[in-house]
């Protein structure tokens, strides 16, 4: 504004005053007007989301003529008070064309603000729209892995838990023919004792009966026979008690990988079932640089299927031992049966001829008896009459006789004592085959037995 009785003039009209010391010149403030505005530092980071009320609230400050007031150095109050002939150096330093260019200045800065903040706007849009549609996808193919995932740990849980079942089915019957090699064992324990209490009554046997017979054979061969097997009965228990431990083993590593594989599905199956929107979701910074595991999936799958073929491996071998432990105790309890056989069948045999031979005794002894006697009568009554009808003649044919009718007295009674004594010594025999030793033989044990059944 003028003060009144003040003529307004235009300076564009009449040429430039002369400069004075009191402000500088106007060319060399034509740019000013471009730091009229107080700077304020944007307090947001330009990645961060669009805040318009940020930039509004920087712009939004009024500008006013303070900052120009102070632009001049070396000015005091005194020198600022206004004068009715200086208001126009005062107020009119800028020109229309400064005014305009500032104008369009001003303009093209905010079209350029403007179309910047509309490109900014646009590409940050578009890249929200990208990232969200990127990270969409990753999430669809993380969540498609951790499906497959649990799919193979699933498949590889069937796999062991199968494994798992068929290597106890194995145990469980490996421990039963152990059970039953135990017991068959146990059992050879009585006709060994029976075959060595049957050597040990036949040396009673006396004198000429005291025979290495068949019968003595075959009883060394049963008592051989008998520890064979045994000896072989106790390297396949040996056997079988080292394979139960090996299949143990081997069930332990599956049973602990098959742990491992229950915690790895529940993990899995939960973060596979996460959603964005589920509850209890927490962020834990740089959790993606932790990297704990130890394996790879070539790595995690062949330690699964190493652990499955240990274990077949094992159940094949502990299959195999239970075939030969049966075929052992088959053979070794047909290899006892037939050896009792044989050695009942000798005792059978010499029983016979031993019962044969005393009965032959027998019968010579009832012959010799009365003829020892007929003799000892022919003696008495011959002496008789040669004393009466021929002494004289036949006294030397008498003695001759009587000598040898002595000789034929003393062999009869020598063989009846004979006969009498071999009598006595087969009965011997005959009771100590076929009281104690076939007596004891009674008691064999049966065919099942010797395998481990009873």
């Amino acid at each position: 504004m003028e003060l009144l009785g003040t003529t307004l003039t235009s300076t564009y009209a009449r040429p430039k005053p002369t400069p004075t010391n009191f402000l500088p010149a106007i060319s060399t403030m034509a740019s000013s007007y471009k730091n009229r505005f107080p700077h304020y530092t944007l307090s947001h980071s330009l990645t961060l989301p669009w805040r318009p009320s940020t930039y509004y609230k920087v712009a939004s400050t009024t500008p006013t003529l303070a900052p120009l007031s102070k632009s001049a150095p070396g000015l005091n109050p005194a020198q600022m008070i206004s004068f009715p002939a200086n208001r126009t150096a005062l107020f009119t330093r800028y020109t229309p064309d400064d005014w305009q260019k500032s104008n369009l200045n001003n303009y093209r800065e905010s079209e350029s603000s403007r179309r910047s903040a509309e490109r900014l706007r646009i590409d940050t849009s578009r890249l929200i729209q990208e990232k969200d549609q990127k990270t969409r996808k990753i999430q669809t193919d993380t969540s498609k892995d951790l499906g497959e995932r649990v799919n193979d740990i699933a498949f590889w849980k069937s796999e062991i838990n199968h494994e798992i079942d068929q290597m106890i089915g194995e145990t469980n019957a490996l421990s039963e023919v152990k059970r039953r090699l135990e017991r068959a064992l146990a059992e050879t324990e009585g006709p060994l004792q029976v075959a060595q209490e049957c050597l040990y009554h036949r040396e009673k046997r006396m004198s000429i009966d005291l025979v290495h017979d068949d019968v003595e054979k075959q009883l060394l061969q049963e008592v051989d026979c008998i520890k064979s097997c045994q000896e072989r009965m106790r390297r396949h228990l040996d056997k079988t008690a080292a394979q139960l431990a090996s299949n143990r083993a081997a069930q332990h590593e599956l049973e602990r990988d098959i742990s491992d594989k229950q915690a790895a599905y529940r993990i899995d199956d939960k973060c596979q079932n996460l959603r964005n929107t589920s509850d209890g979701i927490g962020y834990y910074r740089a959790v993606e640089h932790i990297d704990a595991t130890i394996s790879v999936p070539e790595t995690w799958a062949k330690f699964s299927d190493d652990n499955i073929l240990r274990s077949q491996s094992e159940r094949m071998a502990s299959a195999k031992l239970r075939e030969d432990v049966e075929s052992l105790l088959n053979i070794t309890s047909n290899e006892m049966w037939n050896q009792f056989n044989l050695v009942n069948i000798a005792f059978t045999t010499r029983i016979s001829d031993t019962a044969d031979a005393k009965n032959k005794l027998q019968s010579h002894l009832v012959k010799v008896l009365p003829e020892a006697v007929e003799s000892e009568t022919y003696l008495w009554a011959t002496g008789l009459v040669q004393e009466v009808h021929e002494i004289s003649d036949t006294i030397q044919v008498l003695q001759q006789r009587l000598r040898e009718a002595e000789d034929t007295l003393q062999m009869l009674v020598h063989t009846k004592a004979n006969l009498e004594h071999d009598l006595s010594i087969k009965a011997n025999s005959l009771f100590i085959d076929q009281e104690k030793c076939m007596g004891m033989r009674k008691s064999f044990p049966s065919t099942p037995r010797l395998v481990g059944y009873t």
